[in-house]
């Protein structure tokens, strides 16, 4: 589980081009932005995301509470998340079928899904210009609605999870 940031600053990126050319890209000034919160299970590909304005407490509660309400009554779910002042803080109020498993600081290798926010800035959000806020956020969920289970699965493939390390 994690957040990313996206917007009118946005991500410019390489780019395929013929020998000896030049290509332009677009790097707006505004600053607008969107959050993707987004929990991803890199073995099934399931996933929830939840787009928001801000990051903060009350955002990731209702992140939690979405999260919460698509888990199947005997599911328990386990998120691999960052030590962010928000995920740890003693206010959040987190619901009683997810746990939090609170990585090492300054490790986001070990969080599979930093995999997929690379995947979309550089797949889908980089090098274009957003209108405004709602354009952000159209981009935001057309983004992640093209996400299939496979695509979530290889981008996310982690190791340590998988016990792939041990073979």
């Amino acid at each position: 589980m994690d957040e990313a940031r996206f917007g009118q600053q946005g991500t410019l990126t390489n780019v395929w081009a013929k020998k000896g050319s030049r290509p332009t890209a677009v790097k707006q000034t505004r600053y607008e932005w969107v959050y993707l919160y987004a929990a991803v299970e890199p073995a099934t590909g399931d996933s929830a995301a939840l787009l928001m304005p801000a990051v903060n407490i009350p955002t990731f509660e209702r992140f939690l509470q979405e999260l919460s309400a698509k888990l199947a009554p005997d599911e328990h779910a386990v998120l691999i998340m960052d030590q962010a002042g928000w995920h740890t803080s003693k206010r959040v109020r987190m619901p009683a079928n997810i746990t939090a498993l609170l990585l090492p600081p300054y490790s986001p290798e070990l969080n599979p899904v930093e995999n997929l926010w690379h995947y979309l800035k550089s797949h889908h959000l980089s090098n274009r210009a957003y209108e405004d806020y709602e354009a952000l956020l159209e981009a935001g969920a057309a983004a992640w609605r093209s996400l299939t289970p496979d695509v979530i699965r290889s981008v996310c493939r982690c190791g340590y999870l998988t016990h792939e390390s041990q073979r």
